[in-house]
């Protein structure tokens, strides 16, 4: 495998604000063999998530900041081309975190197996992979919603948002998403099946939310925080249930704006919870299959936003802080 060679970005330093491309080192090197219990992965498709960004800041988080000199972690699907491990064969294909590179050389810690025969790679990255897992769990334990429920969801046109959403109306809720531009909007209401939108490019959230939940708000998903957090929080029913999944209205400030209408919370007595999806992961099978049945008959659909070209990670990356992306960001190695 000494022909090969490996582009790769590395966290050169730890960014203020927005990273940019000036936050990587963009290097080339040659790609060796895998030694006793590793594996060899040629990378096709990488997630961009925007817990990207907070992997890249200093501080006791859920996982290990990406060291200074390493390679940028991402999850991702590939083939493997080399193998010096028992659990996998050259040619299976596996998801793991592979890193923003394009060969994954080292051992196949909590990788698994798919099967590019029963849904497109990309699928694997979306509602079939983390983000499915993301959306299912956080929707479902966190949230807890009950048919007849009213559920609004934040950064809803996303690749959790979108689906975390069609579980709801899975389950017989009333959804409305919040999300920027009319066209997503529109794809919430005509393609997914959502109850209402809110466009919080063009409208007042505030009065959006008058207009779409009139009953107030059992549940709410939360993928934004900041000014629309407060926004919903002053529409919640007694007992409602908030799902922190993110805040990526907030990733790139220096300092985090907490929820100044935080009261609401007593008033109503609601509950608000943060939501990990690793802690989950013994459960991950069983979803994936009821998620994969939903997909089977048409009740839950996934769209992904692929962009090609490894070179272009840093600006690809910076498409969901501006919410330029639409679905499930994957970047085609």
């Amino acid at each position: 495998m000494t022909s090969l060679t490996n582009r790769q970005f590395l966290l050169a330093k730890r960014p203020v604000g927005a990273a940019t491309r000036e936050t990587f080192t963009y290097q080339q090197v040659a790609v060796g063999e895998p030694a006793a219990g590793q594996i060899l992965v040629q990378n096709q498709y990488l997630s961009l998530d925007p817990a990207m960004r907070g992997w890249m800041n200093e501080g006791k988080s859920y996982i290990p900041p990406v060291g200074i000199g390493e390679v940028m972690r991402a999850l991702g699907v590939g083939q493997v081309i080399a193998s010096n491990n028992p659990g996998f064969a050259v040619g299976d294909y596996v998801n793991g975190a592979l890193g923003v590179q394009d060969y994954f050389l080292g051992e196949p810690r909590g990788f698994y197996k798919v099967d590019p025969k029963l849904a497109p790679l990309p699928r694997y990255l979306s509602a079939l992979g983390m983000t499915g897992m993301t959306a299912y769990f956080a929707l479902l334990d966190v949230g807890a919603p009950k048919a007849g429920d009213t559920v609004v969801l934040s950064g809803a046109a996303g690749a959790v948002g979108s689906i975390a959403g069609q579980i709801a109306k899975i389950k017989g809720c009333r959804v409305v998403g919040i999300a920027g531009g009319q066209d997503k909007c529109q794809f919430l209401i005509d393609e997914l099946g959502f109850d209402g939108a809110i466009d919080y490019k063009n409208e007042d959230v505030h009065a959006g939310l008058k207009r779409e939940c009139p009953k107030g708000v059992d549940v709410f998903f939360d993928n934004v925080g900041g000014d629309t957090l407060d926004a919903v929080l002053s529409r919640l029913n007694l007992k409602a249930r908030v799902v922190i999944c993110g805040a990526i209205s907030q990733y790139n400030n220096d300092a985090v704006k907490g929820p100044a209408n935080y009261l609401s919370l007593l008033v109503n007595r609601a509950r608000m919870e943060g939501f990990v999806v690793m802690d989950y992961a013994a459960q991950y099978a069983a979803a994936g299959q009821e998620m994969a049945g939903w997909m089977a008959t048409g009740q839950l659909k996934s769209k992904e936003d692929i962009v090609e070209g490894l070179e272009t990670f840093p600006e690809t990356l910076m498409k969901l802080f501006s919410g330029e992306n639409f679905g499930k960001l994957v970047l085609k190695v």
